[in-house]
């Protein structure tokens, strides 16, 4: 069985803290020791061998970069000031991609058509040493300078858009509420001439159900968690209502959890520890979501592994990345049959990609 993680921020980490994610997570946690790194964003989730070990196959890789009045010091290097400053960044991100798979072909493959993808899978089903697939996904659409400029995105490899992270030009995002606006509108034809993947988390409720209503390709919230479930939330737009979840099920999206502590338990704090969550959290946002919609096929991982937190703010068991496959003895353990255990690690996310590539 195979696992499928729908977030992890890897250009945002190579390009600010110098992260080489062909290393393992033991080597690089030892380079970091004596840095400021861990202060930041705390004790690595990723590394290669770990990718492995855990049958971790496919990743959908970000670009990311947040506007400056944002920034959280220094060492936060990908800020941008304006749109020119946004699209150099994302385009950076994507070039770090390039370098990875370039450098170590071994290891890193860019997942951006269907025969990429079955073939990758192919690969993981033999017994030689496989890679790690990247599918590509922006995050937050400020890289973008002009809707028409969306299919130079895409021929690049781009496969996945999340129109918000904060407030865009496009849409009100976690913190700056608001609706798509027009160009966000134009943005969203765009990508369904494209055929891209909408993603909408970040995207506030009043947005996500006007996309919901409006986008008629593939969407999914690559790493969001279910609100009921967070009551106390100081940003409880940055969660999904049942309502949202309702919808995105009927579209036959699929919705990725998050595995941030305070995203998993209602008021969580880092005075707590770890050892406060344990993976009975995680199925238990699983199972909510399961409950809301009557089955196991629209929910899967989306980790944000390295997207502001490490190893201190995630549940105990959860050592790295290599451990995301206890999520599915968790689940078994509640009554979740092989089959709908499969389709949260990895299956849901695999019909969405089956659907949504571009065929070569």
């Amino acid at each position: 069985m195979i696992v499928i993680d729908a977030h992890e921020d890897l250009a945002w980490n190579a390009l600010t803290f110098g992260r080489d994610y062909a290393l393992s997570v033991v080597e690089t946690r030892s380079r970091e020791a004596s840095t400021e790194v861990p202060n930041h964003n705390g004790h690595t989730l990723l590394g290669w061998p770990e990718w492995m070990r855990g049958r971790v196959a496919l990743v959908f890789a970000t670009l990311f970069a947040a506007p400056l009045r944002k920034r959280e010091g220094s060492w936060d290097t990908q800020c941008y000031a304006d749109i020119e400053e946004a699209h150099q960044l994302y385009q950076a991100s994507l070039d770090y991609y390039r370098r990875l798979e370039g450098e170590h072909p071994d290891k890193f493959r860019r997942i951006c058509t269907q025969t990429d993808l079955e073939q990758h899978l192919q690969e993981w089903e033999g017994e030689d040493e496989a890679r790690v697939g990247l599918v590509i996904l922006m995050e937050g659409a400020d890289g973008v300078r002009d809707p028409m400029e969306l299919p130079e995105w895409f021929h690049a490899g781009v496969r996945v858009l999340g129109p918000a992270w904060m407030g865009t030009r496009y849409a009100g995002g976690t913190g700056e509420p608001g609706p798509l606006t027009n160009v966000g509108r134009a943005l969203l034809e765009m990508m369904a001439d494209l055929g891209m993947i909408l993603d909408v988390s970040h995207m506030t409720e009043e947005g996500t159900l006007e996309a919901l209503d409006r986008y008629d390709g593939a969407l999914i919230a690559s790493h969001s968690n279910p609100l009921a479930r967070l009551p106390n939330s100081a940003k409880p737009e940055r969660h999904l209502s049942d309502q949202v979840i309702a919808r995105i099920a009927e579209r036959d999206g699929v919705i990725g959890v998050v595995l941030a502590n305070h995203f998993l338990k209602d008021g969580w704090t880092s005075s707590e520890g770890r050892q406060a969550v344990t993976l009975d959290e995680v199925a238990a946002h699983i199972d909510h979501i399961c409950q809301i919609v009557g089955d196991a096929e629209h929910i899967g991982l989306g980790s944000d592994f390295d997207g502001g937190f490490g190893l201190n703010k995630v549940p105990s068991g959860l050592d790295s990345v290599a451990d995301l496959r206890l999520i599915g003895d968790t689940l078994s353990a509640r009554g979740y049959r092989p089959q709908e255990v499969e389709a949260v690690l990895a299956g849901n996310w695999l019909r969405v990609l089956r659907r949504a590539l571009p065929e070569g």
